[in-house]
């Protein structure tokens, strides 16, 4: 019995994957096509118990029909959560799962025929694919018990019937739910080998600043010599954040840092690695064909700028040639990049803020003791 209790608790107690999935598909731009996918699915289901009430066998009755439209305007607003500009956040997610099971179940129960509703319930398997990819086991088990819930309500009314028909759709239901749940997780597996959660910042869904670190010094180390020539770390920071935390407190700062990376994350290239490391600083590294960055620093001005939030940053970079790098240890240069950018990015706020400090190519203490490094072949 051990064994099995130690399975439920493990099973009981997975790891929420939204925010690093989240953020796995920002850095892919998969985001918006997320989004729009799931809100075309809701606005789906939101039409069929309309088209059903013109049927006999669809709800009968005015309470049926009255729930049917309940049922299909809470899933076109759930549609338009989706739909909006900003992804939503992980209540706004679990809450979407809850109130569409229950939306499901209603759905189900109110046709006429019990076939109608018992083909309903494969409805369930989009929230349990949706679940298993975003969401921990707590929440699938949610949409398992709704639905079985459902599935053995509709059975007892269509037992009687057709015993045959009965059995072979709940097992379908039982089976095809198991499998999606099961394909889900295997993927969601191979995602994390190359991108695991722990290198995550839980808020943001970013980057840690060790894992950044990480990132940057392969970018360092493994980047063609002969494409960009000169690699290049930012630190952003957003000017009086500690007076939107005193205006709109915890919740409302929470919500600006998630918004600025996730607006970061759009504008920067998909080779770019983005980090969250403090309350509101963000570091970058991004290689570039010229020792000027200041394409990038006015864009990332513009990010934060425009965010509903009405602040500004503060900038510090610090670019320096890829090439007499080779064969350094790219983790020293990295932290030592990061403190130039950082003493940059803290200059600018003591010149009052909504401004870009830059040093290009200085002297790096991590070549020291490097006694040839070849200078001239860098632009």
């Amino acid at each position: 019995m051990a064994p099995a209790r130690d399975f439920v608790r493990r099973w009981i107690r997975s790891d929420d994957h939204y925010y690093w999935l989240t953020s796995y598909l920002a850095a892919r731009q998969l985001q918006r096509p997320t989004c729009r996918i799931v809100a075309i699915t809701m606005l789906g289901l939101s039409v069929i118990p309309l088209i059903l009430m013109l049927s006999d066998r669809g709800p009968t009755g005015t309470v049926n029909r009255l729930l049917a439209v309940a049922v299909s305007i809470f899933s076109v607003a759930m549609a338009a959560l989706w739909l909006r500009p900003s992804w939503p956040s992980r209540l706004q997610s679990q809450s979407c799962v809850v109130v569409g099971s229950i939306c499901i179940a209603i759905a189900c129960l109110i046709e006429a025929h019990p076939v109608l509703g018992m083909m309903g319930t494969g409805s369930f398997i989009v929230l349990s694919a949706f679940a298993a990819l975003f969401h921990d086991n707590r929440l699938l088990a949610v949409i398992w018990v709704v639905g079985a819930a459902t599935l053995v309500t509709l059975a007892g009314r269509f037992v009687d019937v057709d015993p045959f028909v009965t059995v072979s759709a709940v097992a379908l239901f039982v089976l095809t739910n198991v499998f999606v749940v099961f394909v889900c997780r295997s993927v969601i597996g191979l995602i994390d080998r190359t991108f695991h959660h722990s290198e995550l910042e839980t808020l943001t869904g970013l980057l840690t600043r060790d894992a950044f670190i990480d990132r940057a010094a392969t970018m360092v180390a493994a980047r063609d010599r002969s494409d960009d020539r000169f690699v290049a770390v930012i630190a952003v920071s957003m000017d009086s954040f500690s007076l939107l935390t005193a205006m709109n407190g915890t919740a409302g700062a929470n919500e600006a840092r998630v918004t600025i990376g996730h607006r970061l994350t759009e504008t920067l290239r998909r080779d770019a690695v983005l980090a969250h490391v403090g309350e509101s600083e963000y570091l970058i590294a991004d290689t570039f064909t010229t020792a000027d960055a200041s394409v990038l620093t006015d864009r990332l001005q513009q990010v934060v700028i425009t965010a509903p939030f009405r602040l500004s940053a503060s900038i510090g970079v610090v670019t320096t040639p890829v090439r007499p790098l080779a064969g350094l240890p790219p983790h020293d240069i990295v932290e030592e990049l990061i403190a130039i950018a950082t003493t940059n990015m803290y200059t600018a706020r003591r010149a009052g803020g909504q401004r870009t400090e830059a040093t290009s190519c200085p002297p790096l203490t991590s070549t020291d003791n490097v006694d040839d490094l070849d200078l001239d072949d860098a632009p």
